[in-house]
């Protein structure tokens, strides 16, 4: 050991404290007489990558991965900017980032027992498409999706697994007091078998070793010096771009330590060769240039239109080792005017379709009567084919409704069937019916004006006997309150107790359990003078642009009879103009959807954000409009 330490004392400054950490391991195991070979865990990793492309796909949910619990050090990257979109979700189905059609604004996602953090770049600003990352490890297995709605997509993703490798250590030799350190060699989970230099500033020279035929002896007055070699630096592959910060790698070549003189390669250990070192290269920005963005939509789905797009002069500072960049905006003068693409195009995605009357107007539909006929009108392309409404221009659409008057109906009595259960649960009772008098579809005209006698509405019926029944016995009506007009009519109500034909007056209470028929109700004996009679209105002659409806207005006596004395001035309106709305209102040409997923953005909710009015102006004022309908038919119904 005095040798040992003495050698130490003579060791340079910067190799102390690894040559202390030698000794203290050999001290541990070598010298122990208990020391018995062990298996330490070396903690190791696998990075497990790939990438999902598919040119074409059915629009929805695709899985692309499957990601294994324990995982850590998660990215998924879209590698270029599209409509589409990265979903996640769990084994057992539950949703995490972008389920159910519902697209998550940008954010951080703690979930499966990490923080997933996702990144949607502008997409004018931006060549690169979405991320998500997560620094793991997962809690349980994870599901990626895409959802398609673009060709072409391309999506690539890695992660790491941690993998439990045993690799057993040696005993090592014994020896005498003094000790070639040269012989021994640190062992660890990153670089096995060699042995940490300190901090090393000489970018050139990084890690030394002795000629593998040099044989290693103990110290010797006479022993003559064996040659040291290293690794030294020999140049650079070429940059990885021209401009904007790129990275080349470093090329190395063995050369004798003391004389730098290159030699051949297996004169230096394979082992401490330098692996996979970078510098940057090309640091200069690169050129400014146009970024175009993607064209909107044609500003009319037939005929001749507009469609624009967004020109942004760019230029690229940093491109990264991932194949992503990182640009700056720059004024319209350093790309150069005289040069700067069109942001205005006129284009035509079909020929305008035509309304086209298929049949004659239909019967009437009543036989009496104000009613109503129509016809089928259907929007045809130019090829001929039958297409949706809104296809057609609906300010041109012919009428399809049309009123028809088929004349007066004669007047009739009118009889409901009669109930299905006698009025007594026991004993003698009735069942009823209703009579009313109809002198067209719609109107109800007071009893008595038909011709002929009024149906019966009571006959009898036999429930069967009695025995001990409580039951609620009813007076006859009183007379009208009115004698003329609406008035009201009384009746009495009596509790009694019926047993095989006795019956016996109790208190009301004993009959609270049954219900009570009504004691009083409306009462009209004659009209109180001549008046003016009207029927309702019929169904609008057009939805929109102006139409017309009707009604029968007539005068007549107490009697039901037709009079001319009524008052001329207060005869209302047989007619009158309604539905004077126009049939499409005007479209703002600036109001469009400016990109082909509007539907998502008006599903997921988000008309609500500024933005998304702007860039989903039609799709969000038609959803506002089909909730301002939903809003006012509720009202209606109150």
């Amino acid at each position: 050991m005095a040798g040992l330490w003495q050698q130490l004392s003579s060791v340079e400054p910067g190799r102390v404290l690894v040559l202390l950490s030698i000794v203290l391991y050999l001290c541990t195991g070598v010298f122990s007489s208990n020391a018995k070979t062990r298996a330490p865990h070396l903690e190791r990793f696998q990075v497990v990558t790939g990438n999902f492309s598919q040119l074409y796909l059915r629009v929805g949910y695709h899985k692309i991965a499957e990601i294994p619990a324990g995982a850590y050090n998660l990215r998924i990257q879209e590698m270029t900017k599209s409509r589409n979109y990265l979903a996640l979700q769990t084994k057992s189905g539950v949703s995490i980032i972008n389920g159910n059609w519902v697209i998550d604004r940008p954010g951080i996602f703690n979930a499966m027992g990490t923080q997933l953090t996702y990144q949607r770049p502008n997409e004018i600003r931006s060549r690169s498409g979405e991320t998500i990352t997560a620094p793991g490890p997962l809690s349980e297995d994870l599901h990626v999706y895409l959802i398609y709605q673009q060709p072409g997509p391309s999506v690539y993703y890695e992660y790491s697994l941690t993998l439990q490798n045993l690799h057993p250590t040696p005993e090592p030799e014994k020896s005498s007091d003094f000790l070639h350190l040269d012989k021994y060699k640190t062992i660890g989970p990153s670089h096995s078998g060699e042995i940490d230099k300190g901090d090393i500033n000489n970018n050139h020279i990084v890690k030394e070793k002795a000629h593998p035929n040099q044989v290693p002896s103990g110290p010797s007055v006479n022993a003559e010096p064996q040659p040291n070699y290293t690794w030294s630096k020999s140049g650079y592959t070429e940059c990885s771009t021209t401009c904007g910060n790129g990275r080349h790698q470093v090329l190395w070549k063995c050369v004798e330590k003391d004389s730098q003189k290159t030699v051949p390669a297996d004169h230096c250990d394979s082992a401490l060769e330098p692996k996979n070192q970078e510098e940057n290269c090309n640091t200069q920005p690169c050129p400014a240039y146009w970024d175009m963005g993607e064209w909107s939509e044609c500003s009319r789905k037939c005929g001749p239109g507009t469609q624009h797009r967004q020109v942004i002069c760019r230029q690229v500072t940093h491109v990264h080792t991932n194949g992503t960049e990182t640009s700056v905006a720059l004024a319209p003068e350093e790309c150069g005017l005289t040069d700067r693409p069109e942001t205005k195009s006129i284009c035509q995605l079909k020929i305008c379709s035509q309304w086209d009357i298929r049949s004659e107007w239909t019967p009437c539909s009543v036989p009496c009567g104000v009613g109503q006929r129509s016809r089928e009108v259907v929007c045809v392309s130019n090829q001929g084919d039958v297409e949706r409404d809104d296809e057609c221009n609906m300010k041109l659409k012919p009428e399809t409704l049309q009123n028809c008057d088929m004349g007066a109906c004669a007047r009739s009595w009118f009889t409901s069937l009669w109930s299905q259960r006698c009025s007594a649960e026991c004993g003698r009772g009735n069942r009823t019916r209703t009579t009313i008098c109809l002198i067209d579809h719609v109107t109800d005209l007071p009893l008595g004006s038909c011709e002929g006698e009024r149906p019966a509405e009571v006959t009898s019926c036999d429930a069967g006997p009695c025995q001990n029944r409580l039951e609620w016995y009813t007076g006859p009506w009183g007379q009208c309150s009115a004698e003329c007009g609406n008035g009201t009519r009384a009746r009495s109500v009596a509790c009694i107790f019926n047993n095989n034909g006795h019956v016996e007056v109790v208190g009301q209470h004993k009959c609270s359990t049954l219900p009570k028929p009504i004691t009083a109700q409306p009462c009209t004996l004659k009209q109180c003078g001549v008046q003016w009679y009207v029927t309702d209105w019929s169904t609008c002659s057009r939805s929109c642009n102006g139409g017309y409806r009707v009604r029968e207005v007539r005068c007549l006596t107490d009697n039901i009879t037709s009079s001319d004395s009524c008052d001329p001035s207060l005869t209302p309106e047989s007619r009158e103009e309604c539905n004077k709305q126009s049939c499409s209102p005007e479209k703002d040409p600036s109001c469009r959807d400016q990109f082909p997923n509007c539907m998502v953005v008006v599903q997921a909710r988000l008309c609500i954000y500024p933005y998304y009015r702007s860039v989903c102006c039609t799709s969000c004022s038609h959803a506002q409009k089909t909730y301002s309908n939903r809003i006012q038919k509720k009202q209606i119904r109150r």
